[in-house]
Parts: C-alpha cells; structure tokens; sequence
C-alpha cells in the first residue's frame, strides 16, 4: 500500500494520524467475513423514504407517483 501526498505540507504527526486511521479501517475491512455488511442505520432504511405504500403500476399511475393520496 502505498500513500502518497498530493496537496499541502503535512507534519510527520499528521501523517502518522493518517496513516493509523488508514491501516485500522483496512483491518475492519478484512476482519470481516466476505460479502458481510455492517448494521443498518435509520437513514439507510428504504421504509424510512416510503411512509405509505406505493401505487400499483397502470396506466395513470404516473399521475400518482409524487403526491401522496
């Protein structure tokens, strides 16, 4: 893994800071197992975005797919 610079001028304490965030998020990542996620939060729920059903498809259902009924 290599971390290289791009913009500014850091001092070693910042870039040790950097670096130790770094390497921790990418023992999180790899102490998980594969293809496992972690939990989900309120604002990630798709319930939260849909308080009531949604119309059924026909053909004037796109007259009803903003405003609620």
């Amino acid at each position: 893994m290599t971390i290289r610079v791009v913009r500014g001028n850091p001092t070693p304490e910042e870039l040790a800071a950097a670096l130790a965030v770094v390497r921790a998020r990418a023992a999180a990542a790899a102490a998980q197992p594969s293809g496992a996620q972690g939990p989900r939060d309120a604002w990630s729920d798709p319930n939260r975005i849909t308080s009531a059903r949604l119309p059924k498809p026909g053909p004037a259902s796109w007259t009803r797919t903003f405003w609620p009924s």
